[in-house]
C-alpha cells in the first residue's frame, strides 16, 4: 500500500541522493530545488510530500496551487487550480506501477478541495511516457511552453475529465 506523508528536513539526504539518479536529472534536468531551505518552509500554497511503500519512501509529490505560488512559474493562472510534480526515486522502483498509484493519490488530493477545478503538469517535450502516463488519468495536452530552460507540454486534467476516467 502507498501513502503520502509531509516531506521533512529528515529526507533532505534521500531528496538529494534521488535528485542524483540519471531518470530524475532526464526528466527534470535544470532545476535546483534547494532542499536544505525549502524542506524547511511550509508556504500555505505547497505541499512536498513523500510516497511510501508500506513504510520504505519511494517517490515525491509536490502539489502547489500555481496561482499563489511566490515564483509566479506558471504565470498568470486562475485561483481554482493545482500544479503537480512527481517522480519515483530509484530505477529500480520504476515500471512497477507505482507512480500510477501516487499520481492518483495526488489527484484525488488535489480534487479533495471543492474549489479546485484542474490540475496542470509540465513534462518535458522530450519525455514521451510521461505524456502518455498523464494522458492515461485524462489529462489533456494544453500547449508547448518553455519554462526556463525547458521545453515542455503543458496537460490540464479538468474535475470533469477526471471523474470520466473514475467512472466504471
Amino acid at each position: 500500500m502507498i501513502s503520502l506523508r509531509a516531506a521533512t528536513i529528515g529526507d533532505l539526504r534521500l531528496l538529494r541522493h534521488w535528485d542524483q539518479q540519471p531518470h530524475v536529472i532526464a526528466s527534470d534536468p535544470n532545476d535546483d530545488w534547494n532542499w536544505a531551505m525549502e524542506l524547511t518552509r511550509t508556504p500555505d500554497w505547497r505541499e512536498q510530500l513523500i510516497a511510501e511503500l508500506e513504510g520504505r519512501p519511494i517517490g515525491f509529490v509536490e502539489i502547489i496551487d500555481p496561482a499563489r505560488e511566490e515564483n509566479h512559474y506558471w504565470g498568470a493562472v486562475s485561483a481554482d487550480l493545482r500544479a503537480i510534480d512527481i517522480w519515483i526515486g530509484e530505477a529500480t522502483d520504476l515500471g512497477k506501477g507505482y507512480g500510477t498509484q501516487i499520481m492518483g493519490l495526488a489527484i484525488a488530493r488535489c480534487f479533495a478541495d471543492p474549489s479546485v477545478t484542474a490540475i496542470l503538469i509540465d513534462p518535458l517535450v522530450s519525455n514521451i511516457r510521461a505524456h502518455r502516463f498523464y494522458e492515461r488519468f485524462g489529462f489533456q495536452f494544453v500547449e508547448h511552453r518553455q519554462f526556463g530552460d525547458d521545453d515542455c507540454c503543458v496537460y490540464r486534467l479538468s474535475r470533469t475529465d477526471w471523474h470520466q476516467t473514475q467512472s466504471p
